[in-house]
């Protein structure tokens, strides 16, 4: 048997240092973690999760439904991708007594939970759930973005095979139909599909099971969507529906004719950024009737344009017929509303704040990983992850109200630091270490959320959760609500 040393001494360029080990301190990496548990228990976000969740045990020797879902809460949190990266956070001795936990289970653990729950019980948990989060905004205009991400696969899933896959061709995958508020980046529900179920034909009863969740007052604006939805079942039971709608056409044939007929057009207008264009109309083959489109066109320069070659140009219609060679590139959306040309435009850059989104949680959240051989619970992480998001995202807002910051610069700033429990007198202090340039804009910031929770918990009890969180609301997106909370009676304005 090994002996266990106690200390050792190294040389160093610095001098004979002395090493000790010390397995029974309380010490975590996620140190300013406390402050993330108080938002949930102020807004009353995670007991009610922990208590609706259709997880049942018959073993005495089982888990509680509070270790399996805090442990998967901390897995997420620390931006993990896999259930074995789970034994990285049973080294955490603090945060787990902080979030009411009795310990942190095993990745087996999870894995055997999330297969033993009832599929339409989980799934009616996690949307009731990531509607609470949002359901206060609804009553705000809004603007709802749908999109398709695809997620490769490496073994042998339900649901893996082969489709549309442009970063790893012929890899199996999953496909990822996400809904999301407009500039509040708040995910309103993903459904995970087979590989080669990517068109809207499979997003759209999603999207309208969504909306048929939602009180008709309470609708978007308008949806928007990429090339995909710009297809005539979309926009019939879109119309049918009242929905309003803006996406993009595929530059097709007949799309590439209708390009060419605006060459000769001398009304072009300003659209933004280098843009301009023109409105027409347009019925493609299989549409039932003719639709608003908006052609626009930017100047290429530069090395965009010597890119193009005339003969590429031409085959798209991108070249003007007569007098100097002028090379442009070409966006043609499709829409309901009646708003002018630029207003068009800007709405649809827009929507590359979205793509930010799909982008944040594959490669900085869980989305792009915690995979079983099963879709039930990849269905169920994914939602998961989804909710973990969007309760972070609102604590960083309440943090930083004037931007969104991504986790991978939230995380180190408002999470990671080296974090001690110490237990004196029946008091526990938990002693934070940051590494952080920014320490001390840190200590500021959670300081002032800090008084913004205790103002909560000592003036607003009077206020039921929901208005409670209305309240919380007010404060992460004041400028987007320009000061106006989303809750009328008394509102205590010096909490906002």
């Amino acid at each position: 048997m090994t002996q266990v040393i106690d200390s050792i001494v190294v040389d160093t360029f610095g001098g004979r240092v002395h090493l000790e080990w010390d397995p029974s301190a309380a010490v975590t990496p996620l140190g300013q973690l406390a402050f993330f548990i108080e938002f949930l228990k102020t807004g009353r976000l995670f007991d009610p999760w922990v208590k609706d969740c259709p997880l049942y045990y018959t073993s005495s020797n089982a888990p509680t439904k509070r270790d399996v879902l805090g442990t998967v809460l901390l897995s997420v949190l620390a931006g993990h991708r896999r259930y074995s990266h789970i034994t990285t956070v049973r080294a955490d001795n603090v945060n787990p007594g902080l979030l009411g936990m009795n310990k942190v289970v095993s990745e087996d653990a999870v894995r055997r939970a999330f297969r033993q729950m009832d599929e339409t019980k989980s799934v009616d948990w996690m949307k009731n759930h990531l509607g609470l989060s949002y359901e206060p905004l609804l009553g705000v205009p809004w603007i709802l973005d749908g999109d398709t991400t695809v997620k490769p696969l490496y073994g042998h899933q339900e649901g893996a095979v082969v489709g549309y896959n442009p970063k790893k061709p012929g890899r199996p995958s999953h496909t990822y139909h996400s809904y999301l508020m407009a500039n509040t980046r708040l995910v309103l529900d993903v459904e995970i599909q087979a590989g080669n179920k990517t068109a809207t034909c499979f997003s759209a009863p999603g999207l309208f099971e969504l909306l048929d969740r939602i009180p008709r007052k309470d609708w978007p604006v308008f949806f928007r969507g990429d090339s995909n939805w710009g297809n005539d079942s979309f926009m019939s039971k879109a119309e049918a529906r009242g929905l309003a709608y803006l996406s993009k056409l595929r530059l097709t044939k007949n799309v590439k004719q209708l390009i060419k007929k605006t060459f000769q057009r001398m009304d072009w207008e300003k659209a933004g950024q280098g843009w301009e264009g023109v409105e027409e109309s347009l019925q493609l083959m299989g549409w039932s009737h003719k639709r608003r489109v908006i052609v626009l066109r930017r100047a290429l320069i530069g090395e965009m344009a010597m890119t193009l070659k005339n003969k590429d140009q031409l085959d798209l219609g991108l070249v003007e017929s007569e007098g100097p060679t002028k090379r442009y590139e070409y966006a043609v959306l499709v829409t309901s509303l009646s708003d002018g040309v630029l207003t068009l435009a800007q709405h649809y850059r827009d929507r590359a704040d979205s793509e930010n989104n799909f982008d944040e949680l594959k490669n900085q959240w869980g989305w792009g990983g915690y995979t079983t051989q099963d879709m039930k619970r990849c269905r169920l992480m994914a939602r998961m992850v989804a909710l973990i998001y969007n309760w972070w995202s609102l604590f960083v807002r309440l943090a930083h109200p004037d931007k969104h910051l991504e986790a991978v610069t939230s995380r180190p700033l408002l999470l990671y630091a080296v974090g001690k429990q110490t237990h004196h007198q029946g008091q526990t202090t938990v002693t934070i270490t940051s590494t952080h340039a920014e320490t001390d804009k840190i200590q500021r910031v959670l300081q002032e959320l800090t008084r913004f929770f205790q103002t909560l918990k000592t003036t607003a009890e009077q206020l039921t959760p929901s208005n409670l969180w209305r309240l919380i609301l007010s404060r992460a997106f004041k400028q987007m609500l320009k000061g106006k909370p989303l809750y009328s009676p008394v509102m205590l304005p010096q909490l906002l």
